[in-house]
Parts: structure tokens; C-alpha cells; sequence
């Protein structure tokens, strides 16, 4: 029996790391098998391009090299990591996936929706998630969240004006209404807990636990 594929979308601190690390300590001690990836990353390769991709000193990237880029590590991500979990039957939870590429690159950047989704089509192969949570939040208010956090990983897309993450927002809004059957929108600003909560029940019509 094949597993699940679930993704977590969302913009710069909408809080969907932190949830997706609770539910998965709530969820530890149920039958499932599950894994948590995140995207650049995952694996070995896709983490390098993720140094490359998120380093602080490479302004000058191109945006198209970006969009590149995310798409190389996201097939070697699947290749090695994702596909072979959801065959063997695993439950797997995933920080990102396409439509941040098609936020971020297609709309953010001006690259077009549907020319970075064509760059992913043939990275993904026909995989799309079963189901995808997007944390919807005032860009301003994630932003202020992200200066205040200690421990989050600070990287080149933070250093973008106010003005990207706007973009980024109406980008995912546009994603949204393009799958709005895989699509569930979260409503990021409220207590994690609450958060936590409302993915968990939403997540039931997917997965037994």
C-alpha cells in the first residue's frame, strides 16, 4: 500500500516548521510510519544546493539560476528520499514543495506561474502532494517574527524588502486558486497550539491516527 505525501506551504515566518515539529512529536507514538522532510534539502545533495541557493553572499543570483536550482534539488529530493518512502508506505511530511517555487519564482520574481511550473513538471515527474497546508499570514507579521527569532536559520531570502514577501503572498493566493482541491488554508496568526489543532483535524481526512 503506498503512503501519503504531505506538503507545508506558507511565507517567511508563517510558523509551519515549528508546527510540523510538534505534530510530529504528538504523532510519534501512533502505528504510523512517518518522516519529515524539508525542501532545498532532505538529502545530501539537495542540502548542498540549499547552501548555494540560501547563502547570504550570493545576491547576484539570477533569478532564473534560482528557479533552477530549486527544481534540480527537488528531483534529487524525490528520487532519493520521497518516492521510495511513499512507495514503502510511509506518511510523508514535507516543508515546501512546488508551489513555493511558484509563489516565490514564478510570481515573486516575475518568472511567470506557468513557466516555473513547466521547469517542475518535468522535475516532479507527475508526483503532486495528496494534500497541501498553506499558513496564511500578514507578511509584515511574519517578517517581525523572524527579526525576534534566535534560532531560526537566517538566509538570503530574508534580506528581500517588504515589497517581495507581498508578492509572495498574492503569489500564493494565485497558486491557491489554481488547486484549491489539494489546498487547505490555515490561518497562521492564531496560537500555535491552536494551529497545531486544526492541522491535526484537517490531516484526519487524509490519514487514520
Amino acid at each position: 500500500m503506498k503512503g501519503k505525501f504531505i506538503t507545508f506551504e506558507g511565507p517567511e515566518g508563517a510558523g509551519k516548521t515549528s508546527v510540523l515539529e510538534l505534530l510530529m512529536t504528538e504523532l510519534s507514538g501512533t502505528e504510523m510510519e512517518m518522516i519529515f522532510t524539508r525542501e532545498p534539502g532532505g538529502i545530501h545533495i539537495s542540502e548542498k544546493i540549499r547552501e548555494v541557493i540560501l547563502n547570504k553572499e550570493h545576491t547576484e543570483m539570477d533569478s532564473r539560476t534560482e528557479a533552477l536550482l530549486y527544481a534540480a534539488a527537488r528531483r534529487q529530493h524525490l528520487v532519493e528520499r520521497v518516492v521510495p518512502a511513499i512507495e514503502s508506505g510511509k506518511i510523508v511530511l514535507c516543508d515546501r514543495f512546488i508551489d513555493s517555487s511558484l509563489a516565490y519564482q514564478g510570481y515573486a520574481r516575475g518568472l511567470g506561474i506557468k513557466e516555473v511550473l513547466s521547469i517542475n513538471e518535468f522535475a516532479i515527474n507527475g508526483l503532486m502532494p495528496d494534500l497541501t497546508f498553506y499558513f496564511k499570514i500578514d507578511p509584515k507579521v511574519g517578517l517581525q517574527r523572524i527579526s525576534k527569532s534566535s534560532e531560526r536559520e537566517k538566509n538570503r531570502l530574508d534580506l528581500e524588502e517588504l515589497s517581495f514577501h507581498q508578492k509572495v503572498q498574492e503569489g500564493y493566493e494565485k497558486v491557491i486558486d489554481m488547486f484549491p482541491e489539494r489546498i487547505v488554508v490555515i490561518d497562521a496568526e492564531k496560537s500555535l497550539e491552536k494551529v497545531v489543532a486544526e492541522v491535526k483535524n484537517k490531516l484526519k481526512k487524509v490519514i487514520s491516527f
